[in-house]
């Protein structure tokens, strides 16, 4: 996966879970207070694209939604491929909410598309690659 393609999914990830969070009231308990900086941000890149716009108000009124999700990220990729200064702050903030969790990204695989569920914390460290 190349890194703006990584960028953009790990973006889409975190607004997936302000809106999980903001909806079962438990916003600030992730340690990260950027998610709001994070969607401010993206809302302000998106203004005056409609569709952009719409995916990600789609996103936040239903994070759930695999179609949504998929959606945001193709929008917030080529907005990022278009305006390297956007693709530096969401690659900026995206390392910020790394950092926050003591640096390691972690997955969930309940929020990654057709990916296997598990019951368990995933966590992975270190140098990886998708192919």
């Amino acid at each position: 996966m190349d890194p703006i393609t990584a960028a953009a999914a790990a973006g889409v990830a975190l607004v997936v879970k302000g809106a999980l969070e903001s909806a079962g009231q438990e916003a600030g308990r992730s340690g990260w207070s950027g998610g709001a900086q994070l969607i401010e941000r993206i809302r302000t890149r998106f203004r005056g694209d409609g569709d952009a716009e719409g995916a990600l108000d789609r996103v936040q009124r239903s994070p759930e939604d695999d179609d949504a999700r998929e959606l945001l990220q193709r929008m917030l990729h080529a907005h990022m491929l278009r305006d390297h200064d956007f693709e530096s702050d969401v690659r900026r903030l995206v390392d910020e909410a790394v950092a926050a969790r003591g640096g390691q990204a972690q997955v969930n695989a309940a929020v990654i598309k057709n990916a296997q569920v598990f019951n368990e914390k995933v966590e992975i460290q270190g140098d990886w690659n998708i192919s």
